[in-house]
C-alpha cells in the first residue's frame, strides 16, 4: 500500500482497527499449513510431536514479549475471548467476591462480560474518565472493596489512543490484594510491556493487531505468587491448561508467536517513527484547517494513533468521501437502522458535538512518510467539499 500519489493503491491508516499480516509472519506460518499439519495434542506421533513443538516455542515468543513465563500463556480463539475468559474465569473462581471494577471506555470484550455478571447478581462499578479518556488511580482505589474479584483497565484506548495508568493501577491492586487484568491489544504491538513491572495478574493480547493473523490471541495468566486463579469458561479436551478446551491452530500460534516475537524487536525504533508520522499528519491538518481538535492525550497516548473532531463535518461522510484514496475509521458505530456515538467519546465529553463528529487515523508498520503526506492533503481537501456543500445547502 503506497502513496496515493503514486497511484498504485489506496492509503490504509486503520491499524488499530487490523492490521495487515507481517511477510516475515506469513513465511513462519506456512510450512505448518502445508506439509507440517499433525496436531499439536497429539505428541505421540512424529506429525504431532513436530507441532506441539511450534506451539510451545511460539508460546515462548508471546512470552518473552511481555516479561512473562511460558506456563502462563494460554492461546484462545481471539484477545475478546481472552477478555472473557479473564473475567468470567476469576468471577467463577471467587463465588464469594462478587464485586467487578472496569472503567466506562473499555472494549466491548470486557464491557460485555462484565455486564452478563451483573445481570448474574455481582456487582459492577464503571469508573469515570476525563476528558481526556483518562482514568484516574485514586477513582479505582476508592471502589475496590472487601468483595472485589477484579480490575480491568486497558492498557490503550483503540479510539483515542489514551495509555492508562496500568502501573499506578497495578500498585494500587497488590496494596489491596486484589486481582488486576488489562487488555493490551492496542499497546503491546508498540509500547513496551512487562507483566511482572506493571503488576499485572492477568493480560489479553491479540495477534491481528499486531501484523499477525486473525483468529487468535492470548491469555496472560500469572502462575508466579500472587498467583491469579480462573476457572474455564468452556469445556472439552484438556488443552491448554485445561483452560481453553480445542486443538491449538498450529499455524496461527506460530504467526502470534513469531508476530509478538517482531514487535518485542521492533518497537523501540518503530514508536518514534510513527509519532512522527502522526505529528506529520496533525500539522498539516492544524495549519490547513480551522475547526480541527485533537481528541485524547496530546503526549501519552499510543504512538500510532490520532483522534480528531471538525467542526461543521459528519465523520461518516468524510470517510465515504475518501474512501477510494484512503482508509480510516469513524468513532462512531453505525447500525443498520442508525448512527451511535460511540460510549469512548460519550465517556469522555458527553453527548455533544464534538464526540459525535471524532473520527481515528492510524498509521502502521508499513506506511511512510508520502502516505501521511498524500492522505492529509486529500483530507484537507474533502473537508473543504464537505463544508462547501453544507453551506450551499
Amino acid at each position: 500500500m503506497r502513496s496515493i500519489d503514486e497511484g498504485r493503491g489506496r492509503v490504509y491508516l486503520d491499524h488499530n482497527a487490523t492490521t495487515p499480516v507481517d511477510p516475515a509472519v506469513l513465511a513462519a506460518m506456512e510450512p505448518y499449513l502445508r506439509e507440517l499439519f499433525g496436531n499439536p495434542s497429539s505428541v505421540e506421533t512424529i506429525e504431532g510431536s513436530v507441532a506441539a513443538a511450534a506451539v510451545e516455542r511460539a508460546r515462548e515468543q508471546v512470552a518473552a514479549a511481555i516479561g512473562a513465563r511460558p506456563n502462563e500463556i494460554i492461546f484462545t480463539g481471539s484477545c475478546t475471548e481472552a477478555d472473557n475468559l479473564a473475567i468470567l474465569g476469576v468471577a467463577r473462581a471467587h463465588p464469594d467476591k462478587r464485586h467487578l471494577i472496569t472503567t466506562k471506555v473499555e472494549h466491548a470484550a470486557v464491557l460485555g462480560p462484565a455486564r452478563a455478571l451483573e445481570r448474574d447478581g455481582w456487582r459492577l462499578t464503571l469508573i469515570d474518565v476525563d476528558e481526556r479518556g483518562v482514568v484516574d488511580p485514586a477513582a479505582i482505589a476508592a471502589a475496590i472493596a472487601p468483595d472485589t474479584c477484579l480490575v480491568s483497565v486497558m492498557g490503550a484506548n483503540n479510539e483515542v489512543g489514551a495509555l492508562q495508568p496500568i502501573r499506578r493501577i497495578g500498585e494500587i491492586c497488590a496494596e489491596r490484594g486484589v486481582l488486576f487484568h488489562s487488555d493490551l491489544a492496542q499497546l503491546a504491538t508498540y509500547v513496551e510491556v512487562d507483566v511482572e513491572r506493571e503488576g499485572l495478574h492477568l493480560a489479553s493480547l491479540s495477534a491481528h493487531k499486531a501484523y499477525g493473523p486473525k483468529g487468535i490471541g492470548a491469555l496472560y495468566v500469572r502462575s508466579r505468587r500472587p498467583r491469579a486463579r480462573i476457572v474455564p469458561i468452556m469445556h472439552g479436551g484438556g488443552q491448554e491448561r485445561g483452560l481453553r478446551p480445542g486443538t491449538v491452530p498450529t499455524p496461527l500460534a506460530v504467526g502470534m508467536g513469531e508476530a509478538m516475537a517482531i514487535a518485542g524487536r521492533t518497537r523501540a525504533a518503530e514508536a518514534p517513527r510513527l509519532r512522527a508520522l502522526c505529528d506529520l499528519f496533525r500539522a498539516r491538518l492544524l495549519s490547513s484547517l480551522d475547526g480541527v481538535v485533537l481528541n485524547g492525550p496530546a503526549v501519552e497516548r499510543l504512538p500510532n494513533n490520532l483522534s480528531f473532531s471538525i467542526e461543521g463535518v459528519e465523520p461518516y461522510a468524510l470517510v465515504r468521501l475518501m474512501a477510494e484514496h484512503c482508509t480510516f475509521s469513524a468513532s462512531s458505530a453505525c447500525g443498520s437502522a442508525r448512527v451511535e456515538t460511540s460510549h469512548v467519546l460519550l465517556a469522555m465529553f458527553g453527548d455533544c458535538a464534538r464526540a459525535r463528529r471524532a473520527f481515528r487515523v492510524a498509521p502502521g508498520r508499513f506506511t511512510v512518510e508520502a502516505d501521511v503526506a498524500a492522505a492529509a492533503g486529500r483530507m484537507v481537501e474533502a473537508v473543504a467539499t464537505l463544508r462547501e456543500a453544507a453551506h450551499a445547502a
